[in-house]
């Protein structure tokens, strides 16, 4: 989180000046994920884990390999994967896999993404966080379980879409629903101009070799009501807006629904509203 701060504090003086001396810094502002140490109890948690470390490439940023680390707890034959969201890590759901633990008979897989948490990488992207996907399921097995928080939910639909299995369940937790709009909120907060984020928008274009546009649970999410979708959402979120969460869900009927508002976007992680409903999905799921 400090590095962060340091990097708004130095594009706050700049945003009068020409755009292309704001970019180089966007980019830092848009693709740094804030890192927060860990808590005793998350560390305990990970004590308890085997560890395994996977490796990546990254296209865009380094042009090199990067490795990401993993975690599991248990053995049991019935595999839930969890993938964390911005910013975040895998000991942040220290809870749902708490009570997840309880349940007979699974095996329970969650991962820094790369540039998160404990894992390689000074910038990250949901295409890193997609290879991160598909690497630990090359790994690890194909899940009975898929649980996804915030952009990890969006990760999770876009690496389903282009692998051959249907998980029992795909859990999505405040999924992220339009990452264009995501970057331009971001970029209107802390006051960049219009024309630097038109600028910054079309280098991404250049660099990713689409738009951000394209990052979209509308068009991403390609399944029919067989596959067993459920998705909790908080109508205040800032981050993920109800109205995108509303338009989407209204397409999508068959996915099962759970209102937290109030959890926020990130505390939803300790909601008790949340856990509950997750695991009683996860449990009916494996039955």
């Amino acid at each position: 989180m400090k590095n962060l701060k340091q990097i708004i504090a130095q594009i706050t003086p700049l945003l009068d000046k020409p755009s292309d001396e704001l970019q180089p810094l966007i980019w830092q502002f848009i693709c740094y994920p804030p890192k927060m140490p860990l808590r005793l109890h998350q560390e305990q948690l990970l004590n308890q884990a085997e560890h395994f470390s996977l490796k990546v490439f990254d296209e865009f940023f380094t042009g090199t390999y990067l490795s990401f680390n993993g975690f599991i707890w248990g053995n049991g034959r019935r595999k839930i994967l969890i993938t964390h969201g911005w910013g975040s890590k895998a000991a942040d759901f220290s809870d749902l896999i708490l009570m997840l633990r309880e349940i007979n008979d699974v095996q329970i897989i969650a991962f820094d993404a790369p540039g998160n948490g404990s894992s390689e990488g000074d910038l990250s992207n949901l295409l890193l966080f997609v290879q991160a996907i598909k690497a630990v399921v090359a790994h690890c097995g194909e899940p009975d379980i898929l649980i996804g928080h915030s952009i990890g939910a969006m990760a999770n639909v876009v690496a389903l879409g282009a692998m051959s299995f249907t998980p029992s369940l795909l859990a999505s937790i405040t999924p992220l629903i339009k990452l264009k709009e995501n970057f331009e909120a971001s970029m209107t907060a802390i006051g960049i101009p219009q024309a630097a984020q038109d600028e910054f928008l079309e280098n991404f274009e250049a660099r990713f070799g689409i738009p951000a546009s394209t990052f979209n649970m509308d068009d991403k999410y390609r399944f029919n009501a067989q596959l067993n979708h459920w998705l909790a959402y908080d109508r205040l979120d800032a981050v993920s807006p109800y109205a995108y969460m509303e338009n989407f869900l209204a397409t999508h009927p068959s996915i099962k629904t759970l209102q937290c508002d109030g959890a926020g976007h990130d505390r939803v992680l300790k909601s008790a509203i949340m856990l509950e409903g997750l695991v009683g999905a996860v449990r009916k799921a494996l039955d």
